[in-house]
């Protein structure tokens, strides 16, 4: 059968079977829900300024806002491959909506510093569970030709919300007060835990499963170790660490290697199953992922600085500037996912990572005399590249994946999303910060700075070349890998009896 043959019958199969009605709102749900709570892991970032007034904190003690938050996750996401496996669907939903309900009326109250940092962690705790709840249960409900289109839709969850997320807040900040960041969200966090409540039913199988908690204990130190100091290399590099960043780096590295040793020895009852990267094409869409995630995250952060500091815009200049890019993302990522469905991944990504690096090389041209229309133009072309490879390399992953490993492999994903972008954020933040030590001994601070963040996206672009050159080895198909798939449900039945 001829490759155009197999796309037309893929196309077919595709457009002559409509997902049935419950089946559409029940992703519509968990997909609103998803935006809301991931849109809050970015929207904070234009506050500090206003938070540190306030509450009479420096900028290294502001940023926990952000680094606690990520912590959080890296925790918490491990155990939700185990949540999956355990609990039903609509007990898993309730636990994270209300969860993050919670820390936002938390966060909104805050009269003192680490009340607010306090409503940040409970929150992450819910969008911790989220993300992996989403993605295994589209696995799970969506026909294997037809999830191109639905993880579209998920890309714009992972992509797009933390991209928008300074434009939101710098939006609110425009006119209201800080705690509008929390208000405005929690009326939409009530509804969707209330209609998911009456909605949602459970379409996913679940099974007794023990909770190894040496398994929890090496993943958390793992997982927040690599994040934190990851987070602390930019902090280091200023000479504000408490500790080197290295000492939490290694104990986050031995951890992990403890826990993966840990379970492929438990095999079935493993807390996270990271028996997903036999696949080879879930290793490899995983990694180009991540590298992907690094540069948006590490654009996101520098960017803001460059317009503010280097350019003088405004916080909402800023904001509304990164906003053409993020709603492109959006409306891309529909149609991604619906060429996916048609074409499969490689004639997507391949464009995808050439423009996402064109991009980024394109920024290494701005300057202290630079226009904003430069910046949106480039910033948009960064993000039309992203757009088509998020969905299509999200897809590719865990549609490789045998069924009982989908709660894993979307664990797996999204925890380290998680260290991406924390390697993104200290990687750029880093950069910068050591150019402007090398350009402050000529005693121009603004040259020093625009030396730093040129340096920054000079090595952003280098990264991004890994991309265009790690396209060419990914599989054109999204559909599971037979043999892998069929080794690893034979081994689980062997187990089972």
């Amino acid at each position: 059968m001829t490759s155009q043959s197999t796309a037309a019958d893929r196309t077919s199969a595709a457009d002559s079977a409509p997902l049935p009605g419950a089946t559409i709102r029940l992703i519509a749900l968990l997909v609103a829900a998803a935006f809301v709570v991931i849109l809050n892991e970015t929207i904070m970032s234009v506050a500090l300024p206003d938070l540190m007034v306030e509450f009479e904190v420096t900028a290294a003690t502001a940023q926990w806002l952000t680094t606690a938050f990520m912590l959080t996750m890296a925790v918490v996401i491990p155990f939700t491959g185990w949540m999956l496996v355990r609990l039903p669907l609509r007990t898993v939903f309730i636990i994270a909506m209300s969860t993050f309900t919670a820390g936002t009326v938390l966060a909104s109250l805050a009269v003192v510093f680490p009340m607010l940092v306090a409503g940040r962690v409970v929150q992450a705790v819910g969008t911790a569970i989220m993300m992996p709840l989403l993605m295994t249960t589209v696995l799970n409900v969506v026909p294997a030709d037809r999830r191109g289109r639905t993880m579209g839709v998920i890309s714009i969850v992972i992509a797009v919300a933390p991209a928008i997320g300074p434009t939101v807040g710098g939006v609110v900040l425009d006119s209201l007060s800080w705690r509008w960041m929390f208000w405005s969200v929690l009326p939409i966090a009530v509804l969707a835990l209330v209609a998911g409540g009456a909605l949602i039913r459970n379409v996913t199988e679940t099974r007794e499963v023990p909770l190894d908690i040496f398994s929890g204990v090496l993943s958390a130190l793992g997982f927040a170790g690599l994040i934190y100091g990851l987070s602390s290399i930019g902090e280091a590099a200023m000479g504000n660490a408490l500790i080197s960043p290295w000492i939490p780096v290694i104990v986050g590295a031995l951890s992990l290697s403890v826990f993966v040793w840990r379970q492929l020895a438990l095999k079935d009852n493993a807390l996270l199953d990271v028996r997903a990267f036999a696949s080879p094409t879930f290793t490899v869409a995983l990694v180009l992922m991540l590298i992907a995630m690094m540069s948006l995250f590490g654009v996101l952060i520098l960017l803001p600085i460059y317009m503010q500091q280097v350019l003088g815009s405004t916080t909402l200049e800023a904001g509304l500037v990164l906003l053409p890019g993020g709603l492109v993302m959006g409306v891309l990522g529909w149609f991604v996912g619906r060429l996916y469905d048609k074409v499969g991944p490689r004639p997507l990504i391949i464009p995808g990572s050439i423009l996402a690096s064109a991009g980024l090389w394109g920024m290494t041209t701005l300057g202290a005399d630079s226009s904003l229309g430069m910046v949106v133009a480039f910033h948009v072309t960064l993000t039309v590249g992203l757009a088509l490879l998020f969905s299509p390399l999200m897809t590719s992953a865990l549609g490789s994946l045998p069924p009982h490993l989908y709660s894993h492999g979307s664990a797996l994903l999204t925890t380290l999303q998680q260290v991406a972008a924390a390697s993104g954020t200290a990687l750029f933040i880093t950069v910068m910060t050591l150019g402007q030590v090398a350009g402050a001994e000529s005693g121009d601070e603004l040259g020093a700075q625009m030396n730093g963040v040129h340096n920054a996206l000079i090595a952003g672009a280098a990264i991004s070349l890994i991309t265009v050159v790690g396209v060419w080895f990914l599989r054109n198909t999204g559909q599971t890998e037979a043999p892998v798939a069929e080794a690893l449900a034979e081994e689980a039945a062997e187990a089972e009896a």
